[in-house]
């Protein structure tokens, strides 16, 4: 593979990350779903049981979020091509997520919401022109609970793109 490929690999695989991130926070669950393989699996997300297939792990976000307000944050990934159709990578990240009421957590713990500081790993498979994600594990270092007394969240503009933002819509 030459450098100029390996380049255009890494920047695709940046480009599906980012916008898992936004589909995700703007809650457009069937655009998120284009973003995995079929045979997708996923651990240590509390919205879903550890193999949880694509569908799954969605309809286990969409439970777990929709009436949220979140926000994902990845940053500097350590990335690896492991062949022309294959990577992974390992993505610092936070994310901020609040609900509307109170929610019993998976933990024990009752909370408004959570502020969370950890690790995506991932693996990737090129499929046609196109990178998905085909595994994607979540180890969290630090997890924030939101109190019942933090101010209510404000949501701000609807999302504008369904899309990537150069696809006419």
């Amino acid at each position: 593979m030459t450098l100029e490929e390996r380049l255009a690999a890494f920047e695709a695989i940046r480009q599906l990350k980012a916008a898992y991130c936004r589909l995700l926070d703007c809650k457009q669950w069937q655009s998120l779903h284009a973003l995995f393989s079929e045979d997708a699996r996923f651990d240590g997300f509390g919205s879903a049981p550890d193999g949880s297939t694509r569908t799954a792990f969605i309809k286990g976000l969409e439970h777990r979020l929709t009436e949220a307000v979140s926000v994902h944050h990845c940053h500097n990934p350590e990335m690896d091509l492991l062949s022309d159709s294959e990577a992974k990578a390992i993505w610092p990240m936070m994310d901020y997520v609040q609900w509307p009421g109170i929610m019993q957590l998976s933990e024990g713990e009752k909370a408004v919401g959570f502020k969370g500081y950890g690790f995506y790993e991932e693996t990737y498979r090129r499929e046609g022109n196109r990178w998905l994600i085909t595994y994607s594990r979540l180890s969290r270092l630090r997890i924030d609970f939101l109190a019942d007394d933090h101010s209510a969240p404000r949501r701000g503009r609807l999302c504008a793109f369904n899309e990537r933002f150069d696809q006419p819509q």
